[in-house]
């Protein structure tokens, strides 16, 4: 992007980084209402947050094109909400309403958008890694210069599959960005304990593929190293894989009592808030004032607690929606009379 003619040394305008703010802090108040829900047992089942990791999806979303697919693992709730999918029907799927987004049946591991190129969150992990490959095989087959973003945590580069993944998108060029949110935990399992490689992105380097280290608590980062891994794939040059440098400041789900760290250590990141860091940057730059930061707050209050409001509102799937959707529907392109 051009840089803003107020600052020179920025890369980045005034307009990105107040949209940056906007879905970063979607994100957080979102994840942070569906936390208090949970508690209040409104929510079933296992439930992964994204607090603290939000510049990710943001500087993701911000060098992508809406016709890229994205695809992750089960904390998903940030990733469709980031590419423009209204967060009420997040909130119905979790609430397991039948206006919910997977139509009540996916819950809070499996939330899919097709009119955003979502494919879903996956709650077995490292599922997603060679469907993402598949996915971004399929655009290129097809023709386009789409690509696909694959999201995966830290605990799923210990998988099998995301080696026979990694080296058919090398040997097939495939347009497939991999992105290892390390957070430094799979669970409650540091990454020092899993292997003797601790910089996930060497992982890459075994199959000569593009591979460097993110800082994901920063959005300009984030968007840079997207940008230029995107332009990579779409020249047909293949994959890349980066390791986002991230931390979840909850547990890694709802029932996580987080013995395995220090409130030391959460602290320490909690200050290098990616939030923060946008906000910082409009202020400094007199971009948005006290009452544009509570215009702001109060704007995207609003639009969770109408997501709340719509979930509860909303019915429950008849019984007959047990047989719908299990098969795929006759005329699905790859089914040959």
């Amino acid at each position: 992007m051009a840089k803003s003619a107020s600052d020179k040394k920025l890369k980045f305008t005034k307009e990105q980084y107040l949209q940056w703010y906007e879905s970063m802090l979607l994100m957080r108040r979102f994840e942070e209402k569906t936390g208090q829900v949970y508690v209040q047992q409104k929510i079933k089942g296992f439930c992964h947050l994204y607090i603290g990791q939000e510049a990710i999806v943001a500087g993701t979303v911000s060098a992508t094109r809406k016709e890229d697919k994205h695809i992750t693992a089960y904390r998903d709730h940030a990733h469709p909400i980031g590419l423009g999918l209204h967060p009420k029907y997040v909130m119905a799927e979790m609430y397991a309403r039948v206006t919910g987004c997977s139509k009540g049946k996916g819950g809070s591991m499996h939330i899919f958008s097709k009119e955003h190129n979502f494919m879903g969150g996956h709650g077995i992990v490292g599922a997603q890694v060679p469907l993402g490959a598949g996915i971004a095989f399929a655009e290129k087959y097809s023709g386009t210069d789409n690509l696909c973003v694959c999201s995966m945590g830290d605990g799923a580069v210990r998988q099998g599959a995301l080696h026979e993944a990694f080296n058919m998108a090398m040997t097939w060029k495939l347009p497939v960005i991999f992105i290892v949110e390390n957070n430094l935990y799979a669970m409650g399992t540091s990454v020092e304990r899993t292997s003797n490689v601790h910089d996930l992105w060497k992982l890459g380097l075994a199959y000569d593929m593009p591979s460097k280290p993110v800082d994901g608590l920063n959005v300009e980062a984030v968007h840079e190293a997207i940008e230029e891994a995107a332009d990579r794939a779409r020249r047909g040059d293949g994959p890349t894989f980066l390791e986002m440098k991230t931390y979840r400041y909850k547990g890694h789900s709802m029932s996580d009592a987080q013995t395995y760290r220090t409130k030391d250590e959460v602290k320490q990141y909690q200050e290098q808030d990616p939030i923060e860091k946008v906000l910082a940057v409009l202020k400094k730059n007199n971009w948005i004032d006290d009452a544009g930061i509570e215009a702001m707050e109060d704007k995207i209050k609003q639009m969770v607690n109408e997501s709340v409001q719509f979930a509860e509102d909303s019915p429950y799937p008849s019984p007959e929606e047990l047989y719908e959707d299990v098969y795929s529907e006759p005329g699905y392109p790859f089914i040959r009379e």
